[in-house]
């Protein structure tokens, strides 16, 4: 039997122990903490879509720009929108500079909304940076070519009408195809529940839905060969206030609509977009390996050879550092009270 004295004194032992590794720990050089290690790079989304497939393109890179050159795996962490992973990286996982995540790019507009289920400060988190800043992608309403319906104009008259899928509430593609259908005013049906982009496009190939609201970089990525077949037909484009050079004909979001109130709206649920691809580690990273970290992603985003190869899977390579990441949710908590509840209201659970 252990007495309550062994017991206190092992109880002791091990947490001198555990101080004493820490304290080697915090003794390493940057390198020394990385040299042979592997690194987790978590996903909040299911495979197949952008996020998924710009994280796995990080991870085959970012490595080489990280002091000791660590292993970079990728794990698929999918729940609630993002939310899951990112509440997580904030109050779980290690904050050692071992873990990194490539988040929803929605999530921190969750905590500023006030989501319920958010149990993080977006602010508090080392934001490493974003690999897009939307200067040359678009968020795309779309469709199959096969389908009826030609131009946004179409979904304006009675008795014609698309429907469109999305993953649930927290996803940028059920809050897009949501303003389309209550900000907008365009006969559009919401379907919600499918589970990343892969299914959502295979989907729309089974004729269950005509559509959904998806990045213009997710489709050449995700659906290349689809996309180099015309397979699909473009009919509105949000995130964006000029129409994108590859789209001179598609018209915008804004110019459907003259309300202020309704651009204020637009406005809000575009500030995602400017942090279009952002990846973070948890808070309280030493600040050593935090600055790393940091440098490193804006050295692998500005090599020759990975922007090559960006471009050739048709990743939108616009990239601002994670300071730049923290000053545009900074600017998206000053949104006036109103416009958020607005907003609240119009894409909040069963608002659909």
């Amino acid at each position: 039997m252990i007495t309550a004295t062994r017991r206190a004194a092992l109880t002791m032992l091990c947490s001198f122990a555990a101080g004493a590794t820490a304290d080697v720990a915090d003794a390493q050089s940057v390198e020394q903490f990385y040299k042979g290690r592997q690194v987790t790079m978590v996903v909040g989304t299911a495979p197949g879509g952008i996020n998924d497939i710009s994280a796995r393109f990080v991870a085959r890179y970012l490595g080489k720009y990280i002091p000791g050159n660590p292993a970079i795996v990728v794990e698929n962490q999918p729940g609630a929108g993002g939310i899951t992973s990112a509440n997580r990286l904030a109050n779980t996982f290690a904050q050692d500079g071992s873990v990194i995540a490539k988040l929803e790019r929605a999530v921190p507009l969750l905590a500023i909304q006030g989501n319920p289920n958010v149990h993080f400060d977006p602010l508090k988190l080392t934001w490493l940076g974003s690999l897009s800043s939307y200067a040359n992608d678009a968020y795309l309403m779309l469709v199959m070519a096969t389908d009826p319906i030609k131009s946004v104009n179409e979904i304006k008259e009675p008795g014609k009408s698309i429907t469109l899928g999305g993953d649930n509430a927290a996803s940028s593609n059920v809050i897009y195809a949501t303003i389309a259908k209550v900000i907008l005013g365009l006969n559009v049906k919401v379907v919600s529940g499918y589970t990343g982009a892969a299914p959502l496009f295979l989907a729309m190939q089974r004729g269950e839905i005509d559509g959904q609201v998806v990045g213009y970089s997710s489709v050449r990525t995700g659906q290349r060969d689809l996309w180099n077949r015309h397979a699909f037909r473009a009919l509105m484009q949000f995130g964006r206030k000029t129409r994108h050079p590859d789209f001179p004909d598609i018209p915008t979001a804004y110019e459907l609509t003259s309300d202020p109130g309704a651009r204020a709206m637009l406005n809000f649920a575009d500030l995602q977009f400017f942090i279009s691809l952002p990846f973070a580690a948890p808070p309280g990273v030493p600040a050593d390996r935090a600055k790393a970290l940091q440098t490193a992603f804006m050295a692998m985003c500005k090599d020759p050879a990975v922007l090559a190869a960006a471009q050739k899977i048709g990743i939108d390579m616009s990239p601002i550092d994670g300071q730049t990441v923290r000053n545009a949710i900074a600017n998206a908590a000053t949104t006036p009270r109103e416009v958020v509840d607005r907003y609240n209201k119009l894409v909040g659970p069963g608002r659909h």
